[in-house]
């Protein structure tokens, strides 16, 4: 059942509330009072139920998503440090100060779970209207980034011994006694794949790595002659993803890079420091001058840029409510000069007879491009994009989608920042964007 919203503006003259206590300057109580709250527990009332145990009210779970994204925490992190943070749980609705924890962090998990990604969307377009017109340009820059999963660098040898361990887990919790468990053996191989560059022991450990193989489909065989039906049934498709890894080879398409992140697959950004990266590709919309984040998509398949262009528009169009006239991208989307109404503008010669301030205008646009990549490694490095940690590609697309979602409030608290600092007069008027601290 979902809490009733508090409406405590004042309790007393002797004690007072917790906004009335805080710095009325200090930006993310600023924030707190900006964003239209209601709004969020309007849009998630309909997965609460009307009966039952009152929840966790939706201002603390958004609030502390929001917190996680902006700072850079865990589940676990953020739940602790809430308690230690006035302002912080001012941003999250409490009254008065909170000496225990706000919830458990696995309610986190279920929340995010619940929402799903629609939800996900719906909390990144408040916080791009929040922005007001300049949100709503014309002209956004689309780029495409790689978000890395929560998975070891995948080897065959990897996956073949994982395979094992979880037969001999599987035989163990339903009481089967296999005929052989091939321990010995099987540590020996593992072993023998530390030196597998070296030329004179290469062919060692190809021979140790088909005998790997070859114990794992013997215990796998095995398993689905001696294990109960019921049994047999539950555990089907963990044994045809068993079965398919150790069929594939180097040069097959569509492989299994990971047995708990099955729908993983692997890029080649070009990147001398790291030649291939295993998650998921991710589109980056952004306005072009001034850089708010009104689109980003997590692809579930490993598409061509200019394939990726449509999907990631068509977000952006919902949370503007526009369709963008022009979209700057850079070579990668060769192929594609419209998607849906939006002229797609790539980097090159100059076409015959253009005049020069047509040219000087095409120059300024692609070198305004560039400022997408400081935004994805701000996005990676600072908002937990870097390395996905939730489950699935759910888990994708509600980590891409939280990461812009706290990039824009970043972004607002940054200027309301400045705005406080000009009105303190510590800095020229002039040097400073002005901010309204109304609700968009």
């Amino acid at each position: 059942m979902q809490t009733k919203a508090s409406t405590v503006d004042q309790t007393s003259f002797l004690m007072p509330t917790l906004g009335e206590q805080l710095d009325p300057r200090q930006p993310l109580k600023q924030l707190a009072d900006a964003l239209p709250w209601p709004e969020f527990e309007q849009a998630f009332g309909k997965h609460y139920s009307a009966e039952g145990r009152p929840a966790k009210p939706v201002r603390l779970m958004v609030g502390l998503l929001l917190l996680k994204q902006m700072f850079n925490q865990g589940d676990e992190t953020v739940v602790a440090a809430w308690v230690q943070n006035p302002y912080w749980q001012y941003f999250c609705g409490v009254s008065e100060f909170q000496w225990q924890l706000p919830c458990d962090p696995s309610d986190l998990v279920y929340f995010r779970q619940r929402v799903g990604e629609t939800g996900m969307q719906r909390i990144l377009k408040v916080t791009a209207q929040l922005h007001g017109d300049k949100a709503r340009e014309k002209e956004v820059v689309v780029d495409t980034t790689v978000q890395e999963k929560n998975i070891t660098h995948p080897t065959d040898t990897k996956l073949a011994h994982k395979i094992i361990r979880r037969c001999w887990k599987l035989a163990d919790r339903n009481g089967v006694k296999l005929r052989r468990r091939y321990r010995k053996a099987v540590r020996q191989g593992v072993m023998v794949q530390r030196w597998r560059k070296d030329p004179k022991k290469r062919k060692a450990a190809h021979r140790a790595l088909r005998k790997i193989k070859v114990i794992a489909g013997r215990l796998l065989r095995e398993l689905e002659r001696k294990l109960p039906a019921q049994v047999r049934s539950e555990q089907r498709q963990h044994f045809a993803l068993y079965r398919r890894v150790l069929k594939q080879q180097p040069a097959d398409r569509d492989k299994i890079y990971s047995l708990h992140e099955p729908q993983v697959y692997c890029m080649s950004k070009g990147k001398e420091h790291k030649k291939y990266e295993f998650g998921s590709k991710a589109s980056v919309v952004m306005t072009k001058t001034h850089g708010v984040l009104v689109g980003a998509v997590a692809h579930e398949e490993n598409l061509y840029d200019g394939a990726a262009l449509r999907p990631a528009l068509e977000q952006a169009r919902a949370i503007t409510g526009q369709q963008p006239a022009k979209a700057i991208v850079d070579r990668g989307y060769r192929g594609r000069k419209e998607v849906d109404g939006t002229e797609v503008l790539l980097p090159g010669k100059p076409k015959a007879g253009q005049s020069k301030r047509a040219r000087a205008k095409m120059r300024a646009r692609f070198r305004r491009r560039t400022a997408i990549e400081p935004v994805i490694s701000h996005l990676k490095h600072q908002y937990r994009l870097i390395r996905c940690f939730l489950k699935g590609f759910v888990g994708d697309q509600v980590n891409l989608l939280l990461a812009a979602a706290a990039w824009n409030l970043k972004k607002w608290l940054r200027t309301a920042a400045l705005f406080c600092l000009q009105l303190i007069g510590l800095i020229p008027s002039n040097q400073t964007p002005t901010v309204s601290f109304t609700r968009s």
